[in-house]
């Protein structure tokens, strides 16, 4: 089949290489000449596992292409997908002007039947929009020429993108034309070899779907977070109760980790765009407000524990002369994403109360400077920054730093002082080897979360 995807970005992208990779006449439009031409170079924006190497293969097979061309791509393309980003405005609500400013790009290029294919995450009532605008730029034109507007929102995890396109959960499709809901099944079904995971619904409530979705998601992480600071205070571990209420099979196991908050591109924002949508329809969304606000308030919390630990009598400056030393900078594991990451918020509030932060991540370093500059010392060696520091704050779950040298970590270290935002350490084993440690939510062995 023939596809046009708009926006070479992460979504665009990851979708445009797995539609390749199945056999598919792919083109990807965006309007930034430089990543074009490093995309027609091989050289890719993002990191995400295996997509780098995807892409090249079907470029070489020529599969896979990148243009500036909006009219060439749209005439040589059946199915148009518009992935650009809906970031968030200041009211919180989705900003649809890429999307829209794409559907009349369509509309002015159009030579036949289209299928236009909504795959950014966009609020409920933006296909009707995206039709109108198709429709005035044909009318200007003075063409009646028939089309279809699809929602087929993304559900791709960052850093286990490709494998969530290849062998999806589910595919959702919003359509109210049969014939095009049977192309759109033939699109997918080299994806559906295992198991038909196909849902076919209205278009409203396909738009509706994928926010309900991440809110759901958003509502887990912001849940488990005020229960781990319960369990503090209680004296309870977190561990224990998540096995307890996750071997529950009305509830499971996923997004019950608590850690530093949510972040990244998609959370944060698509809570924020359902209470903004709830309020443009007169409904009081609490709950998600609520998971917002701890969210906030969860992002805090590490640096609150260092500062209680490590702090001075000065108000305003408590860890003056302090340095701590920070593993993980991204949002998540497996990405370069610093998109609202927590890091951001806990390394402000440390550079704020005076210390000096030192940092490593294996892939968001180049990330992290756009933020932090030269306000933060950097390493591309995870132990070389424990060398004299106060403390050792996990911040990110990165594979490396689940099973490291701990002698090493203690000698290099000023005091054996370790936050541990994620719970990636045995409360017992360091206490025994004479560890400062202080998890979330977790009373084990006489240690608990809560600084004494």
């Amino acid at each position: 089949m023939k596809i046009c995807i708009f926006g070479a970005g992460y979504v665009g992208l990851v979708a445009a290489a797995c539609f390749a990779e199945s056999g598919n006449s792919v083109i990807t439009v965006d309007i930034d000449h430089a990543r074009i031409d490093n995309l027609k170079q091989g050289i890719i924006p993002i990191y995400e596992p295996g997509l780098k190497e995807m892409i090249l293969r079907n470029q070489a097979e020529g599969r896979l292409s990148f243009t500036l061309d909006v009219e060439e791509a749209v005439k040589a393309s059946l199915v148009c997908f518009i992935a650009v980003g809906t970031p968030p405005g200041e009211d919180g609500s989705a900003d649809l002007k890429h999307v829209l400013g794409v559907a009349k790009d369509i509309g002015r290029a159009m030579n036949g039947f289209k299928i236009i294919v909504d795959k950014s995450t966009v609020p409920v009532g933006t296909a009707d929009k995206v039709r109108s605008a198709v429709q005035e730029e044909l009318a200007i034109r003075g063409d009646n020429m028939e089309f279809d507007v699809v929602s087929n929102p993304e559900f791709l995890k960052e850093g286990a993108a490709i494998d969530d396109f290849m062998k999806p959960d589910r595919v959702v499709i919003g359509c109210d034309n049969v014939r095009t809901a049977e192309i759109m099944k033939e699109l997918y079904d080299p994806f559906m070899r295992k198991q038909n995971r196909m849902i076919v619904m209205d278009i409203r409530s396909a738009e509706m779907t994928k926010y309900a979705a991440n809110a759901m998601l958003a509502t887990r992480i912001s849940f488990m977070n005020q229960i781990a600071g319960l369990c503090e205070r209680m004296g309870a571990d977190v561990k224990a109760v998540r096995e307890g209420i996750g071997s529950d099979s009305r509830i499971g196991y996923d997004f019950l980790f608590p850690g530093p908050g949510y972040g990244g591109s998609c959370f944060p924002k698509d809570v924020k765009a359902l209470i903004k949508t709830a309020e443009e329809s007169n409904y009081d969304f609490l709950l998600l407000k609520a998971v917002e606000e701890v969210n906030e308030l969860q992002k805090e919390v590490l640096a609150d524990k260092l500062i209680k630990l490590l702090g001075s009598p000065d108000e305003e400056q408590p860890l003056t002369g302090r340095i701590v030393a920070c593993w993980g900078l991204s949002f998540k594991p497996r990405t370069d994403d610093m998109r609202e990451a927590p890091a951001i918020t806990i390394i402000n509030r440390l550079l704020a109360a005076g210390a000096t932060v030192r940092a490593h991540d294996p892939e968001a370093i180049n990330e992290a400077r756009k933020i932090f500059g030269d306000r933060i010392e950097y390493s591309s060696n995870q132990y070389d920054i424990l060398d004299g520091a106060d403390a050792l704050a996990v911040i990110t779950d990165w594979n490396e730093y689940r099973n490291p040298d701990f002698d090493r970590i203690k000698t290099a270290l000023k005091t054996p002082n370790i936050v541990d935002g994620r719970n990636l350490y045995k409360p017992d084993r360091m206490a025994a080897g004479g560890f400062s440690y202080v998890p979330l939510g977790r009373c084990s062995g006489g240690i608990c979360g809560e600084v004494n």
